[in-house]
């Protein structure tokens, strides 16, 4: 007697209530919608995308023409009012608002994405990956760099052994391509006519309208950015990051060029020790910025390009460029001799396709804030070292708590003041 065969379907793939099928869309949101947050929001194309936010309506006229159909906003938190149905956003303004626009939308049961660095402050990264984990909803910081084949690739080789134990990286980037050690302009130009500033400058001091912060150059101010470390550190310190499995550091130090208290250095070096995990033995990363490098290894055949990362380990190095392309060992003799270990770790179909999928799929992203707000503390404490590098002190530091254990001026600078209405 033949009995009838039935398939037991996951209950996601058929959506319904407090589900959603891999084919519905969601609906999405996208805040800062000029620079970056053009690439940001056109990632979304194949989604719902029913609202606009931007306090620029210059710098977001072209992203609004893409999705006539979605309401345009400056202020987000009227946005998040008015539009219930939203499921998810981006988010891609300036580093100082990072923090309040995502925690207000975690608050409100919103997935979100957030452009890197994932905050401003260490007091942020944290509250966010605390609210992420409350709400249980699905981040991902925006470093694409993170999606790679060749940051996968770094994960295997290490793990499998191809240099030994890894005791110490050098990092290195170009940027600043924006001014630092700059002072405060004197001039109050006019405030043009389709910027909402007061908006621009939420969660700072107020200080008057310049072209020197808005566009783009935001970064290189102590208010507004996070300096050369805070912009590329995502992109170049995530991959050992992720390899070496580091969480927090013990010990922070730096040097750099002059600066002030409204610019970055225009150059600088940080130094991170990290303290020994299960078989993994304590390392050390520096880092070099504002056209400092590394030194050259030995065994780097004249000619090479340098990478952005040089891994030291016992047995041998590795090197590889930003967003973790192109890994090679040194010297290149080593690489020809070679075998990959077996690819173990499951490969992503880009960073923003990932963050939708984890949505629909009930799953995690890889770079979500229980990973990204370390990755991004470690460079904000970099950043401290740097503001208090006259003090010609090692910083201590204690991840557990979260807590300088050698100095309270540093403490200090673990968050920041916030204007009436811009709380966290």
């Amino acid at each position: 007697m033949a009995t009838a065969a039935f398939t037991i379907i996951p209950r996601h793939v058929l959506g319904g209530k407090g589900f959603m099928a891999p084919s519905d869309k969601l609906n999405v949101a996208c805040v800062g919608i000029g620079g970056k947050g053009v690439e940001d929001s056109e990632a979304m194309q194949n989604e719902n995308v029913v609202a606009l936010c931007d306090v620029d309506e210059i710098r977001g006229s072209e992203t609004r023409m893409k999705y006539p159909n979605a309401r345009y906003y400056k202020d987000f938190r009227i946005m998040l009012e008015k539009e219930k149905s939203i499921d998810a956003i981006t988010v891609s303004t300036p580093d100082h608002t990072h923090a309040i626009i995502a925690y207000t939308a975690i608050n409100l049961g919103k997935h979100v994405y957030v452009q890197k660095p994932l905050t401003h402050t260490v007091y942020e990264a944290r509250t966010l990956a605390k609210a992420a984990k409350e709400h249980n909803i699905v981040s991902q910081m925006g470093n694409q760099g993170h999606a790679s084949d060749g940051a996968r690739l770094i994960n295997e080789w290490i793990s499998g052994g191809a240099i030994g134990d890894v005791h110490e990286v050098h990092c290195w980037t170009n940027r600043p391509i924006w001014p630092q050690g700059i002072k405060k302009p004197e001039e109050v130009p006019s405030l043009p006519n389709y910027l909402d500033w007061n908006l621009w400058i939420g969660p700072a001091p107020y200080r008057d309208y310049h072209p020197a912060y808005h566009p783009f150059s935001w970064r290189g101010w102590w208010d507004f950015g996070t300096g050369a470390l805070g912009d590329m550190g995502a992109h170049i310190l995530d991959q050992p990051f992720w390899a070496l499995d580091l969480d927090f550091p013990d010990t922070i130090q730096a040097s750099s060029s002059e600066f002030n208290d409204q610019t970055y250095p225009v150059s600088s070096i940080v130094t991170w020790t990290f303290p020994k995990k299960g078989k993994r033995a304590p390392v050390k990363i520096i880092w070099y910025d504002g056209g400092l490098l590394p030194p050259r290894p030995v065994d780097l055949e004249p000619g090479r390009k340098l990478g952005v990362c040089i891994y030291y380990g016992s047995k041998g190095k590795l090197m590889h460029d930003s967003y973790g392309e192109s890994p090679r060992l040194i010297p290149e003799t080593a690489m020809q001799k070679f075998t990959p270990p077996k690819k173990t770790i499951p490969r992503s179909p880009g960073i923003y396709e990932e963050w939708i999928q984890a949505i629909k799929n009930g799953t995690k992203s890889t770079t979500d804030f229980e990973y990204s707000a370390k990755l991004t503390e470690t460079m904000l404490l970099g950043n401290i070292a740097i503001k208090l590098k006259d003090k010609n002190t090692i910083l201590e530091y204690d991840g557990k708590d979260g807590k300088f254990t050698n100095m309270d001026e540093a403490n200090e600078l673990l968050t920041k003041k916030y204007p009436q209405g811009w709380e966290m």
